[in-house]
């Protein structure tokens, strides 16, 4: 649980890859896992030590064997790497590893050497910074925090389909992840730098390592005050779940801000500037907004981006991974008082973290039962040290749904969430053009349930068991 492990060789070795290829990505990953101490001595090697971060990861150098073009084909600035992963192989963990993570870009991989590496802090500072990785790590306090990313445009899939057409990548229910991070807070960093501005004042985030899609550079901003709160534990991490970043997480450092979509999150962080006014980049001011529903095309947004605010905090959310919509559940998937095991996630709304209710509804949002939260356990989340620790983290729920055997196609699951501010789904279905900020009820639908009478079908669904 704490994103150690490697993914199984079957979520990165495609079936219709050469036969020689499949073959060397099977006996890659067999050298890692019988023999890791010569694995790590030969990375050390080839890439750097793993204290100085490695410049490959183990995941990337087995794909690039089974599949090369793979990544290649995915990582570029006309078509980067964006990509999410089942969400029942999501949930089943609360600390979501890193290979298993989403991953969202705007660009292709930048290639950076960690030993020479500087983060530039500057702006309305007395003394401008030149931060090396070391210094970063030595000469700061670090910190951790457990907090939840997730993209603002999770669950884009949905509004797209239940309401209208939007513009932006189709993602399901996984553009979300729940990790530890580490790293020095940003306050501490910009108490070195003095900060020599006051009043409405903003702290940029910039990677200038590659192009991007819709501007030359990454940048976004959140406004100094926040910076400063070391409440919030924004940190500038370069650890995620005790290890070093992996390029496409972000190495050798990320900006992480607890309850702030992950537009802002600003990876390969490389400059700092502290500012009079909000971020300038495409990616802070033509996107990541929620446009008034008026807005219906790309022409018609040009007149509203700079009238709505940039995304920051999302709102309260939850999704069903278990039962997935439209799939068949055999009998053996019940218990044996033929109840269904219904299973998601949950999102805190902002920094009205943490979650402290799950319900769920069969018959339309006539009643709602509540449900079980797994993780955090034995209810860590209601003692006062867990709702600090679990501020901004998800929780992942389960629900025995009774009489399960009744479930028909018609049948829709919902889930609800509440969190500690008080903020609960109220079941609206919102659009806007970017299909952004989407929080409707958790779903699951077209259900059938498999009869003994019926010829048993091949693909039937596995339950999860978490």
């Amino acid at each position: 649980m704490t994103g150690d492990r490697e993914p199984t060789l079957a979520a990165r070795v495609e079936p219709n890859q050469p036969q020689a290829r499949r073959s060397a990505a099977v006996l890659i990953t067999l050298y890692i896992h019988l023999f890791p101490a010569l694995h790590r001595t030969i990375f050390s090697f080839l890439f750097g030590s793993p204290e100085k971060q490695t410049r490959i990861s183990t995941t990337m150098l087995v794909s690039l064997i089974a599949c090369p073009s793979s990544l290649a084909d995915a990582n570029s600035v006309e078509n980067p790497l964006n990509r999410e992963p089942p969400i029942k192989e999501l949930v089943r963990e609360f600390i979501t590893e890193a290979s298993t993570a989403y991953d969202r870009n705007h660009s292709a991989f930048p290639h950076i050497d960690g030993e020479t590496f500087r983060l530039r802090v500057d702006g309305g500072v007395r003394n401008v910074l030149e931060l090396s990785i070391d210094t970063l790590r030595n000469d700061f306090s670090q910190h951790e925090v457990i907090s939840a990313l997730q993209c603002a445009g999770n669950r884009r899939h949905t509004m797209r389909t239940k309401v209208k057409e939007v513009d932006g990548i189709d993602w399901n229910d996984g553009a979300v992840c729940n990790c530890t991070w580490r790293g020095p807070l940003l306050a501490d960093i910009l108490a070195k730098a003095n900060i020599s501005m006051e009043g409405n004042v903003h702290v940029a985030f910039n990677c200038f390592q590659a192009d991007c899609q819709d501007d030359t550079f990454y940048g976004s901003s959140i406004p100094l005050e926040r910076c400063m709160d070391k409440s919030k534990q924004v940190i500038l991490a370069l650890e995620m779940n005790g290890r070093p970043l992996t390029i496409n997480h972000g190495f050798p450092l990320r900006a992480v801000m607890p309850g702030i979509a992950g537009a802002r999150w600003t990876k390969w962080l490389d400059h700092i500037t502290v500012q009079c006014t909000e971020s300038l980049n495409y990616y802070m001011q033509k996107d990541y907004k929620i446009l008034p529903p008026c807005v219906e095309t790309k022409q018609q947004a040009l007149e509203y981006w700079p009238r709505v605010p940039a995304i920051q905090g999302l709102p309260i959310n939850s999704i069903i991974a278990y039962p997935e919509s439209n799939t068949t559940i055999s009998p053996k998937e019940l218990t044996a008082e033929g109840e269904l095991e219904v299973c998601g996630y949950a999102l805190p709304q902002a920094d009205d973290g943490p979650v402290v209710k799950v319900e769920v509804s069969a018959d339309g949002g006539k009643s709602w039962a509540e449900a079980e939260i797994v993780f955090p356990p034995n209810r860590e989340w209601d003692t006062p040290e867990g709702k600090t620790k679990y501020k901004w983290a998800w929780a992942i729920w389960k629900y025995k749904l009774p009489q399960a055997k009744k479930i028909t196609q018609e049948t829709t699951i919902w889930s609800r969430a509440t969190d500690a501010g008080g903020n609960t789904q109220d079941g609206t279905i919102p659009w806007n053009y970017r299909g952004v900020a989407y929080n409707a009820y958790g779903e699951a639908t077209g259900l059938q349930i498999w009869d003994n009478r019926q010829k048993e079908l091949v693909n039937g669904v596995g339950g999860l068991k978490l």
